[in-house]
């Protein structure tokens, strides 16, 4: 029986993470557009779960650029190059992820109404960035995966 490779778990790990982080962010994105509108859950869960894909991504990295990274730029320069173009764009859909999040929290203890609609408009758009980003990130992902695994 093959000795488990933990790097590979947590690569499916990731995979799937990443997918569901994308599914998440969605969720605020659409409910979001109506200002009054409440989604304490829904921003909560979508931040929390991209912040874990990526924190797992990046604890992946040194696992990645130690036995891929090399493999794949030699076969496949383009496919090592989606890759670090997933990287980027993980960052920047976690990023507005946290943006969204604030600006929301921000939204609900400002007094003032334009002040309030502006923090909104502020979240939903950062979490229509966030899902746009992290759905091509998972898309960039898959690709990859698909063509070199641990």
């Amino acid at each position: 029986m093959p000795a488990l490779d933990l790097a590979r778990v947590g690569e499916h790990l990731h995979g799937h993470l990443g997918w569901l982080a994308a599914i998440a962010l969605v969720h605020p994105a659409i409910f979001l557009r109506r200002r009054e509108r409440r989604a304490h859950l829904s921003v909560a869960l979508a931040v929390t779960l991209a912040t874990l894909a990526g924190a797992l991504g990046a604890s992946l990295y040194p696992s990645y650029r130690e036995r891929l990274r090399q493999p794949i730029f030699a076969q496949a320069p383009t496919v090592g190059y989606l890759f670090e173009r997933k990287e980027h764009l993980a960052f920047g859909a976690i990023l507005l992820a946290w943006v969204g999040g604030v600006a929301y929290v921000a939204a609900l203890r400002y007094v003032d109404v334009g002040g309030r609609d502006a923090l909104r408009k502020a979240a939903h758009w950062a979490f229509v960035g966030s899902a746009l980003l992290s759905v091509v990130t998972a898309l960039l992902g898959t690709i990859v995966a698909s063509y070199r695994t641990f």
